[in-house]
């Protein structure tokens, strides 16, 4: 079991009352799908979107297993899942890779805005026919001499109709598969990129999701991250520890149902007992909590493992897995313990379901997260 220091503790137990006041009136946004950006500065100052980069560009110089202990605090006390998953989008989508991959001016260029909340950002690699098949992306970027001509459409972007920033994945060599792709930096405003407007979803509906249009895109070859071809390989980079922080908040938001499970199971009374009495409902708790534990074992330890330069190719696979079901799981048992309540818009409850259900979509489906372990198994 990870055990944490004074000040890692400190450090995210400083965020509670900016977490609950984010999360503030999210049942209304929800209803309505208003994204908080107002919210964005705010965050920024607080440090929460630097909080894994180098101190030169205004970030904090925390670890991975300490970034993941403090978003698992926003997991738990922001009760804006939509948010929560937009804040996870601003660090995993063009900070981490930006941070590990860019070039020093294009990390002194963005890094700073990234930490301080003066842009939101985005990454685009969904495309209409590719889904979790990025190999198969088809959106090209062309040489033009000191440019890059970027022509091509990105679907189910997170961020993507606010983005400010958006770090764009396209094919820079001819012919399909992992090799030739390559990552650029595309700012709001560049001409020939459009941005659409959000799209009505189950869940996570305070996070905005749409469509990206790139139609002889200037964009300047000072602005590739990483190098010509290598986008496939910073896309795994980034893919690991978007896996591991978005899941990270799941674990909040898993701990926060449990207990609140716990505590209306041994008030509600039926039949002249609480609720807690009966076998059924004291073993949906039993499962939230082993569901709970196993998963954030199994993600910190494949964080540590990460960060020492181990290969986690699986472990990250099987973690997303375990964590995008688990909370599947975490939140159906919250609905039945609820009962009539849970099934209630005005509760609460049953948002976290709809939450956490496209936790089994987004970073890769269960099927193919499955396949991959298959795969590195021999049997596929």
């Amino acid at each position: 079991m990870q055990q944490w220091t004074d000040k890692q503790q400190a450090l995210r137990d400083g965020y509670t009352e900016a977490f609950q006041a984010w999360g503030a009136d999210h049942l209304r946004r929800d209803r309505e799908a208003e994204f908080p950006g107002g919210f964005w500065p705010e965050i920024g100052a607080s440090g929460l979107f630097g909080l894994p980069f180098g101190t030169e560009y205004g970030g904090g110089g925390h670890d991975l297993p300490t970034t993941m202990h403090v978003l698992e605090g926003l997991g738990y006390h922001c009760r804006d899942g939509g948010l929560s998953f937009s804040i996870s989008t601003q660090l995993v989508s063009t900070g981490v890779p930006v941070h590990r991959f860019g070039t020093d001016e294009l990390k002194h260029r963005l890094l700073p805005r990234v930490c301080d909340g003066s842009v939101i950002c985005a990454h685009a690699i969904t495309e209409p026919q590719g889904g979790s098949d990025a190999a198969a992306m088809q959106t090209t970027a062309e040489r033009r001499g000191d440019d890059y001509v970027i022509n091509g459409r990105k679907f189910f972007i997170t961020n993507g109709p606010v983005a400010d920033v958006v770090l764009v994945y396209a094919r820079t060599s001819p012919g399909t598969g992992p090799l030739g792709i390559s990552v650029f930096a595309v700012e709001k405003g560049t001409p020939g990129f459009e941005a659409g407007p959000p799209i009505d979803k189950m869940g996570l509906r305070t996070s905005p999701l749409g469509n990206l249009t790139f139609t002889d895109c200037v964009v300047p070859a000072a602005n590739m991250v990483g190098r010509r071809g290598k986008g496939f390989l910073l896309l795994d980079y980034v893919m690991k520890w978007e896996v591991l922080l978005s899941f990270a908040i799941s674990l909040g938001a898993m701990e926060y149902r449990l207990e609140q499970s716990i505590d209306y199971a041994k008030s509600r009374k039926q039949f002249g007992a609480p609720i807690a009495s009966c076998q059924l409902i004291a073993e949906k708790i039993v499962e939230m909590k082993i569901d709970l534990e196993t998963t954030r074992n199994w993600f910190y330890d494949t964080a540590r493992r990460f960060e020492a330069g181990e290969d986690v190719m699986v472990d990250v696979a099987m973690a997303k897995v375990l964590a995008s079901e688990a909370n599947v799981r975490s939140a159906t048992n919250a609905v039945q313990i609820f009962g009539g309540r849970g099934y209630l818009s005005e509760f609460g409850i049953e948002k976290e379901l709809r939450d956490a259900t496209g936790g089994t979509i987004y970073s890769g489906t269960s099927e193919v997260q499955r396949d991959k372990v298959a795969r590195m198994l021999g049997v596929r």
